[in-house]
């Protein structure tokens, strides 16, 4: 208890640091055509629940309450901050972000041991061949937090989600950590938001996720572990693969993932986070209630309850 209020209390009084530096410093993310924001605010917040976690995380294992594998695991996410930080100051090639993020999710998979079996409780996936899997998961795994990180405190309020309910769920005290850390931030990103996360942010909270969802690869909670972040991974894998298909460059910025055509129906950034929640709420709800067995279900029903989301979405943002 005592922890998780220093944590969040140390996030929120970080934010406002860097909110009133970024301020002075006048480092600004200026709105744009593909911007969901109307005026100049400061960006890179997120910085400030990358602190927060590392000191969480570094309690964590010096009170022996972190296996010593996971905890250098989710310290390799230090390159990606570090790349992600600058990258939020000055634009970055794409070949050498996307070379760090491979290096990060590397070097956690080789802390963890590798990943060599998956619990999918209906069956049983077995072999060192899963590790190109895993790679893959935590690169884009961080990749789509970032790129659902475009309205005032939706990834935020994800994260505390996300970290709460595995908590709940599998008594995770790292993803407690992440979650606390992620209100103090949310306190000054809520709508009408005050300053960004940044992808120094965004990509960190993807990669932390993911490294905490492989580190339980080989035990019932895989499945819930992938189903908490389902919001934000069909909506981004669905985007890309409509924009795929359209023949349209995906690696372009854009504004098409479902929750921006949401708020471009109308919802504003708080309805439509509210919204989000409310979807995670019943997902976690029907975790909570089937218990382990009911774990393929519930991903199968999150992913037909999603697209039926999206149609809608999709029919309300054609009649305006």
């Amino acid at each position: 208890m005592l922890l998780s209020l220093f944590l969040f209390l140390s996030a929120a009084l970080l934010t406002y640091a860097i909110r009133e530096f970024a301020l002075k410093k006048e480092l600004l993310d200026h709105p744009n055509e593909r911007s969901s924001h109307t005026v100049p605010t400061p960006h890179g917040g997120g910085i400030a629940i990358v602190i927060t976690c590392y000191a969480g995380f570094i309690y964590l294992f010096t009170q022996a309450q972190m296996p010593e594998g996971l905890f250098w695991a989710l310290m390799s996410s230090l390159p990606l901050v570090i790349i992600s930080l600058i990258d939020d100051v000055k634009p970055l090639s794409a070949k050498l972000r996307i070379a760090v993020h491979l290096f990060s999710a590397g070097a956690a998979l080789y802390f963890l041991g590798g990943v060599q079996e998956a619990d999918c409780i209906l069956f049983t996936l077995h072999g060192l061949w899963l590790n190109i899997p895993a790679l893959l998961l935590i690169v884009w795994m961080l990749n789509l937090y970032n790129f659902l990180d475009g309205i005032d405190g939706y990834a935020g309020s994800q994260a505390v989600f996300i970290g709460l309910a595995a908590f709940m769920l599998f008594g995770s005290v790292p993803a407690l950590a992440v979650a606390m850390a992620a209100l103090g931030f949310l306190l000054f990103n809520w709508q009408k938001a005050s300053i960004f996360m940044g992808d120094v942010g965004s990509a960190f909270l993807g990669f932390i996720f993911a490294v905490l969802a492989l580190h339980d690869a080989s035990s019932a909670s895989f499945l819930a572990w992938i189903t908490l972040p389902i919001l934000f991974g069909f909506d981004a894998t669905l985007t890309l693969y409509r924009r795929f298909r359209r023949g349209e460059n995906v690696t372009q910025a854009h504004k098409e993932h479902a929750y921006q055509r949401l708020v471009q129906s109308g919802f504003s950034h708080q309805k439509t986070v509210v919204f989000a929640m409310f979807i995670n709420l019943m997902l976690l709800s029907a975790l909570l209630a089937g218990g382990e067995t009911s774990y393929p279900y519930i991903l199968l029903a999150s992913l037909l309850l999603l697209y039926t989301v999206v149609r809608w979405i999709d029919r309300r943002k054609r009649a305006v």
